[in-house]
């Protein structure tokens, strides 16, 4: 979504480097383009005047002139100043003191209240939460059933006495399922209220009955992110009218510019506490202002990145794949191996999006643009396809099973070679990393080692030929190159084991070389001292 915010922003700083000191024409300059910019991605105008306004107070104080590295200083300004219009400091979930904890969910019909009410649970109930959904939007057609189903499919509870589709009181149901939760022990009640095309009376009214009713710890606002410009005035007609403690920004995910989620904040006064990134209910987290920062500064977020990493990944597995890879130069690692780990990876989601947290990943958007994640489904049916024993040994694949694996997969006979020959060299890798012997990976191109040619991802595709050294011409001899005439060679070799062999005469030099240099000889002024001289002469 900040693709081309981001675009623009790393450009800008790019004219920065290499200068010693910034003159007020630069940071000018840099203003007025950060602030084309903002304005580009669609952030409301007060807010961008305000953000633009610190950083040319900030740019032209003592902390940018004084810097060794002006250019770094004005970036860190910016990340800076861009978490504090994002929130500031992440803002946790407030929790009852008495249980049941009461979360109303409310904003306009499309935001994706539903589908996020069962993100919410799924989240909270791996937090060790008890969470029970309330269906209290019975005027949109369906979306009883539809909570119902998320419902089913995070497998959390749903209360919905009422069949909806226009029929039922949503206050009534709202107040009721605070004693259902009581009574049944459940610790959250997540409320999905109505919503509307369009803010209007009768809707304010509604969610504002609810709150009366039921009394929420927390009153989440639910905002589309693709909705532009039109995101701040419909939060600010809900704060009036019914008032909410924190923002939930839903499709992350798309194509828009995203000026919302750099405005909502700002404007409200309310910080963005969760959002949603994807359509599958584990794409849903705490929204962390100084990471989105540093996302869009493409600085990464290899927090995030690392916390997916150890929900996915189970620690005394991770032991015995090292272990695996550290004893016999990792041979004891095999595809079977190879395969888990792959899908430990798919279970911390799209491979584009984890590609894109790491620093520096806008330099190859275009080419995370045209991935395609099916690459490893199509590796998986791959390693299926094969024996037990093929997996346990590699090696043992010649021409006919190659084939045979290509026509059980689907694949052609090529992209089995490549799936081999990937995952030999990942291997070795990975063996000389648990073994502390990695140094530089010349040649590497950046690639996940081990992910057979995928077009357009750095190292993947056809195996890239390294730089080879320059031969010399034909008929040119080497200097101190051997005859290839045995008498010659013979000779030669003579001829250098007794210069090897020759003692230095008095006022000679050892040679480094082998054979003694005459220290008073007529190719050299340098002359050893006396003491010295005896020194070697006595040897």
């Amino acid at each position: 979504m900040f693709a081309t915010l981001s675009d623009r922003l790393t450009a800008t700083f790019k004219t920065l480097r290499g200068k010693g000191r910034l003159s007020e024409a630069d940071i000018d300059a840099t203003a007025r383009e950060i602030r084309v910019a903002l304005l580009e991605a669609d952030v409301a105008l007060p807010v961008v005047k305000e953000f633009i306004a610190a950083v040319k107070e900030r740019a032209r104080g003592a902390e940018v002139s004084q810097a060794l590295n002006p250019a770094q200083q004005v970036i860190k300004i910016v990340n800076e100043e861009l978490v504090q219009i994002l929130g500031g400091e992440t803002r946790r979930l407030r929790f009852a003191k008495q249980p049941p904890t009461v979360i109303m969910l409310a904003g306009l019909q499309g935001a994706g209240k539903t589908t996020l009410a069962g993100k919410l649970a799924l989240w909270l109930k791996n937090q060790g939460k008890q969470p029970l959904l309330v269906a209290a939007d019975l005027q949109r057609p369906n979306a009883v059933n539809q909570l119902q189903v998320v419902g089913e499919q995070a497998g959390v509870a749903v209360f919905a006495p009422e069949p909806g589709n226009g029929v039922g009181d949503p206050v009534g149901v709202a107040r009721d399922s605070i004693e259902h939760a009581t009574s049944k022990l459940y610790d959250v009640v997540v409320v999905d209220t109505a919503g509307r095309l369009g803010v209007d009376a009768e809707l304010m009214q509604q969610a504002a009955d609810i709150r009366d009713a039921v009394h929420p710890d927390e009153t989440l606002f639910v905002v589309d992110a693709m909705i532009g410009q039109d995101a701040v005035t419909t939060a600010n007609a809900f704060l009036d009218g019914v008032g909410f403690d924190g923002v939930v920004l839903t499709k992350l995910d798309g194509d828009a510019r995203g000026g919302a989620a750099l405005s909502v904040a700002s404007v409200t006064g309310r910080p963005v506490m969760f959002a949603s990134a994807g359509e599958k209910l584990t794409d849903f987290d705490v929204f962390h202002p100084e990471r989105m920062a540093s996302r869009i500064l493409d600085l990464g977020d290899m927090l995030t990145l690392i916390e997916q990493a150890e929900k996915a990944f189970d620690a005394s597995e991770a032991e015995k794949i090292a272990k695996k890879l550290s004893d016999k130069g990792g041979k004891g690692f095999t595809l079977n191996d190879f395969l888990d780990q792959m899908q430990a990876v798919k279970k911390m989601g799209s491979l584009k999006s984890l590609l894109g947290m790491l620093p520096g990943a806008g330099q190859m958007r275009e080419a995370l643009d045209n991935f395609d994640d099916r690459e490893l489904d199509r590796v998986q049916a791959i390693i299926y396809s094969m024996t037990p024993a093929e997996r346990e040994n590699p090696k043992i694949i010649n021409g006919s099973r190659r084939a045979r694996i290509a026509r059980g997969s689907g694949t052609q006979v090529s992209e089995i070679n490549q799936l081999i020959e990937r995952f030999f060299m990942a291997r070795d890798m990975m063996s000389q990393a648990a073994q502390g012997k990695m140094g530089g990976l010349p040649g590497m191109g950046g690639g996940m080692p081990g992910m057979p040619g995928m077009p357009g991802m750095p190292g993947g595709g056809k195996k890239s030929k390294g730089r080879q050294p320059k031969q010399s011409k034909k008929g040119k001899k080497q200097r101190g190159a051997r005859s290839g005439n045995p008498a010659k060679r013979a000779a030669q070799l003579a001829e250098a084991e007794e210069r090897r062999n020759q003692s230095p005469a008095p006022g000679q030099v050892p040679s480094a070389f082998g054979g003694a240099q005459d220290n008073n000889s007529e190719n050299t002024d340098f002359q050893l001292p006396d003491d010295i001289t005896e020194f070697l002469n006595k040897r």
